[in-house]
């Protein structure tokens, strides 16, 4: 009877909405929504956006996470997962801070618009020839630019994740999160992602998601080695590698993070189709563990 009990407190601010506590019991997965990113779907067997998404509708994912190119091609791909049943849970993005507010340009302009009335968020990665990674330098373009399109985002009724990515301006958590305060609005949140965090940092676990948590949006996992810095090592299926992902998913859950998660296989060769399923397979072991670990009951 004790694995019956709550992950979350009802109720759980988060995102600046609300969701409900959920119950779990023995073997049970993460109840957060698993979804593949673009970056692992497409080989030589699917090359087609119907082909991707009939194939992670299969084995048993929860939605999509494509890079933006145009307005069609989301279009397109919005009509395939409806067909399948299926959410956009992010749609990638990347924007060149330098120019402030004319870093809002016509495409990012329309990307937000492609996803008027849909659950989806925006993920936004920031560049910029001026500024070092991390440099506090970019700061005052970048909320320029940010508030522009958090309030084109609400108009929309969206939201925005930075995404964090290594040798990028915002390359760290903490970049994200300083950002998203001074813009202060509460539909700009952050992203974790698992293989630029230990690609960039690797430390300190537990105060990064702490950090990240009010503003949390969207965590993204992958298997990886410890200690490594090639990427070839640091994004790997879910069964794979050294670094032990279970103390991420736990210290989620008891962080009373609900949000989706996405798969990270960007680089990985092979087979798209058999990476995923090792990585499901991967998912499923790991998250039942991590659900275990967070509700064992202290005698």
């Amino acid at each position: 009877m004790f694995w019956n009990v709550l992950l979350m407190a009802a109720c759980v601010a988060q995102g600046g909405s609300r969701v409900m506590a959920q119950t779990t019991g023995p073997g049970t997965a993460m109840a957060n929504p698993f979804f593949a990113m673009d970056t692992g779907t497409r080989d030589a067997a699917h090359e087609t956006v119907e082909s991707q998404i009939s194939m992670i509708k299969d084995l048993g994912f929860a939605g999509f996470g494509p890079m933006y190119v145009n307005a069609h091609g989301v279009r397109e791909m919005m009509e395939s997962l409806d067909r399948h049943d299926l959410k956009m849970f992010a749609l990638y993005a990347s924007a060149n801070l330098d120019g402030g507010r004319s870093s809002v340009t016509p495409q990012l302009k329309e990307a937000i618009q492609s996803l008027t009335g849909r659950d989806t968020i925006l993920w936004l990665t920031l560049t910029s020839a001026k500024y070092k990674p991390s440099s506090t330098d970019g700061d005052p373009a970048a909320v320029e630019a940010l508030q522009d399109l958090s309030k084109l985002a609400k108009e929309a009724g969206i939201r925005i994740a930075l995404y964090p990515h290594a040798n990028h301006w915002v390359e760290r958590v903490d970049d994200a999160v300083r950002l998203a305060d001074k813009v202060g609005s509460n539909n700009l949140g952050v992203t974790f992602n698992l293989c630029h965090w230990l690609r960039v940092d690797g430390r300190n676990l537990e105060a990064t998601i702490k950090l990240a948590m009010p503003r949390l949006f969207v965590v993204t996992i992958n298997g990886a080695d410890s200690g490594v810095k090639d990427w070839t090592k640091l994004i790997q299926p879910l069964d794979s590698g050294t670094f032990d992902l279970g103390p991420v998913l736990e210290l989620l859950i008891k962080s009373g993070y609900t949000g989706p998660i996405g798969l990270q296989h960007y680089g990985i060769g092979g087979s798209a189709e058999e990476n995923l399923k090792h990585s499901m397979a991967g998912w499923r072991k790991l998250s039942a563990r991590a659900v275990a670990d967070a509700t064992k009951q202290t005698p």
